[in-house]
């Protein structure tokens, strides 16, 4: 989709909404969470009426994420499959953290890290889904050993994810301009030109600066 307006739409109100969504269910469930992790969190549990109130809340508001999520894996995926310059991306990071951009091979609408990260989510998501289920004893009769092994399993796909999530909010904030993508849904033309330049084409199709790029990479 070609635009001729200032900046260039990276995000639908519809995409915007739904991962809005998924980020207000995962504080809200990493705050009680924590509360039953350890002693000394369960007084998060005042944020949600209580003790009695928060295990009941917890895993409803773990459905939602779930479900959000679902909507987000299928709006993305295909955006998300790691290609043969995603690799080459990945091995020249540390020319990135340099900040000899010009090094990075151009990437479209998202780099090889995002979409490391997304698949990342995709599993750290599963087995939260998965384990949370067994574990929900208000539905489920299962055998002790097999409520442990999930309550395990639970919690280290919940550091996991929230790591993950540390991560990808460190590199948003890193990386100026990144936020608005998905606060007003749109980025400026030199973001995209500069971070994302095949994306940039595609919505734009002005090759100009790819050309330069490209030009630059082999020593022209």
């Amino acid at each position: 989709m070609k635009s001729k307006t200032r900046d260039i739409q990276r995000y639908t109100a519809g995409e915007r909404v739904n991962h809005w969504v998924v980020a207000i269910s995962f504080v809200l469930l990493a705050l009680s969470g924590l509360a039953f992790f350890h002693p000394s969190f369960f007084f998060m549990t005042n944020l949600f009426g209580g003790g009695p109130w928060t295990r009941i809340l917890h895993p409803y508001i773990g459905l939602v994420m779930s479900v959000g999520f679902v909507l987000m894996f299928f709006r993305f995926w295909q955006l998300n499959l790691i290609r043969k310059n995603d690799v080459e991306w990945l091995k020249n990071v540390p020319a990135l953290v340099n900040g000899e951009h010009e090094k990075m091979p151009p990437v479209d609408k998202y780099n090889g890290g995002q979409k490391v990260l997304f698949w990342m989510l995709v599993l750290c998501m599963a087995g939260l889904l998965v384990t949370g289920v067994l574990m929900w004893r208000a539905w489920w009769n299962l055998p002790v050993n097999v409520v442990r092994a999930a309550a395990l399993l639970h919690a280290l796909s919940a550091f996991g994810l929230i790591g993950l999530i540390i991560a990808h909010i460190y590199a948003a904030i890193w990386t100026k301009g990144t936020i608005r993508a998905m606060t007003r849904g749109t980025v400026t033309r030199a973001w995209a030109r500069f971070h994302h330049p095949l994306w940039y084409r595609r919505m734009t199709g002005d090759t100009t600066d790819l050309d330069k790029q490209t030009s630059r990479k082999h020593g022209a």
